[in-house]
């Protein structure tokens, strides 16, 4: 499949069909992986297991962060 890119205020946008959409079985909303191999663009969702993955490094990251404050927070 050919695509051309197009304007998108100062960047270029890819246009994913319904099609495409429908194959990779994610909606117009979805979060996805954008890659780079060489000198392909690699499109991928985002699974469920990653997202979870992703939400406990980014609590445990906070938590971290702001550990003395919920100390303080909790007395």
């Amino acid at each position: 499949m050919i695509k051309k890119l197009t304007s998108q205020g100062n960047s270029a946008a890819l246009i994913i069909d319904r099609q495409l959409l429908e194959l990779l079985e994610i909606n117009k909303d979805a979060t996805v992986k954008v890659s780079v191999q060489g000198r392909k663009l690699i499109i991928e969702p985002f699974t469920d297991e990653e997202r979870a993955k992703k939400m406990k490094e980014s609590q445990r990251e906070t938590m971290k962060k702001n550990a003395e404050l919920f100390r303080r927070l909790s007395k």
